[in-house]
Order: structure tokens, then C-alpha cells, then sequence
């Protein structure tokens, strides 16, 4: 008896299936692009029937949109944006900005980044979309953790979600415009751990009392 039968309700969809079909879905759609990936493909390359595929998502671009989440989440998981009692703010600020280093220089989300420009002179929508699962998300995120940040006291930000876009733009900066251009590699360990700890220090200098 197959193992793919549809999930009724009250059923518990099978995390391993799910994270192989993610998985699978990312490579698919960094190494062939949105419009060559099917999910007959995805379901192949998972191990699953496609049956199983549209169960756990409902079409291509569902799929593609939880692929981009899921990539976020593997380094910016929601509770890096907390800030526990007797932690440093400049800490926690260093801990996000060396997640969010790390994963736009990653070689997927390089990978992930072209294909957005590549879709979006194709349609527009996708740009949007790519905004909407990934990187609004971690605005969202930072905007609610400054915006604690500023009840606290602890800094003054009149606007939190523009302290928050002003924060990831300075991370991302000529480092990253030049290895999505392909003229540079990403930053070296080294490098990286620099170049986070100046943003952050340029971050809470700008919005100290």
C-alpha cells in the first residue's frame, strides 16, 4: 500500500516528507529556473508522489514561496529577534547581522537572488512575491524587536521600520551589490565579522540618545 495517500483530516502531514520536498524544490528551482521546475519533478527529485507534493502544497507557486521562507528561516530563525532580559542590545544586534551576512552570501541565496531578477523582466509579480515570503518577513521581525528596543528606552527610533530597512541595507552594502554582480567572492570569516561589527556600531551610534 502506497505511503502517499491523500491526508485526511485530523492526519499529521509527514515533516520529512515536507522538508525532502523543500528541498528538493530549492535545488530544482536554483539550478533550472521557476518556469523549467514542474512539480512532477519536485515530487521525483523528493522521493514522493506528485499527489503527495499538492497535499502539502497547493501549487508551483506555494511551493516556490515556502522554498524562499524556509531559506530565510534556516538562518534568521523567528527567535534570533528576541531580546532576553540581561543580554546585551549590541549582542542580539550582532547576532542578526551575522545570521542575515551569512545567508545573503550563501551560494543559494546568491543563486536565489538572480533567478528573482531574471523572473521579475519576466513578471513583475514575482519580485513581489519573493518580497512578500522572504524579506518582508524579516523586516517584520526586526521592525517588532526595534520597536521593543525603542519602549525600552534603549535607543531613540522615531520609525522602526525604516530603522530596520536602514539596518539590512547596511549589511548588505558593496559587499553584496558586488558578489551578486559576480566581480567579487563573498566575505571571508574575517572580513564578514568586521564588517558586521562596524554596522552595528554605525547602527547604535546613529540612533543613541
Amino acid at each position: 500500500m502506497s505511503n502517499d495517500a491523500p491526508i485526511g483530516p485530523g492526519r499529521p502531514k509527514d515533516l520529512a516528507k515536507r522538508e525532502a520536498i523543500l528541498e528538493a524544490a530549492k535545488a530544482l528551482f536554483l539550478s533550472l529556473g521557476y518556469a523549467n521546475t514542474s512539480m512532477d519533478a519536485v515530487a521525483a527529485a523528493a522521493g514522493v508522489s506528485k499527489l503527495t507534493v499538492y497535499s502539502h502544497f497547493t501549487d508551483k507557486q506555494t511551493l516556490f514561496g515556502s522554498a524562499v521562507m524556509a531559506t530565510c528561516q534556516t538562518q534568521l530563525p523567528e527567535l534570533i529577534f528576541e531580546l532576553p532580559d540581561g543580554v546585551p542590545l549590541d549582542q542580539v544586534l550582532l547576532n542578526i547581522a551575522r545570521g542575515f551576512q551569512a545567508l545573503i552570501s550563501s551560494d543559494e541565496s546568491v543563486k536565489l537572488s538572480r533567478l528573482i531578477i531574471a523572473l521579475g523582466s519576466q513578471d513583475p509579480g514575482f519580485g513581489q512575491f519573493f518580497y512578500e515570503a522572504g524579506p518582508k518577513r524579516v523586516l517584520g521581525e526586526m521592525e517588532a524587536l526595534l520597536r521593543s528596543v525603542a519602549e525600552r528606552g534603549l535607543l531613540q527610533i522615531d520609525n522602526p521600520l525604516r530603522a530596520a530597512e536602514h539596518f539590512f541595507c547596511l549589511i548588505k552594502g558593496a559587499p553584496d551589490y558586488r558578489l551578486l554582480l559576480g566581480c567579487a567572492p563573498a566575505l571571508s570569516v574575517d572580513e564578514a565579522e568586521v564588517h558586521v561589527r562596524e554596522v552595528v556600531g554605525l547602527f547604535m551610534r546613529a540612533y543613541q540618545f
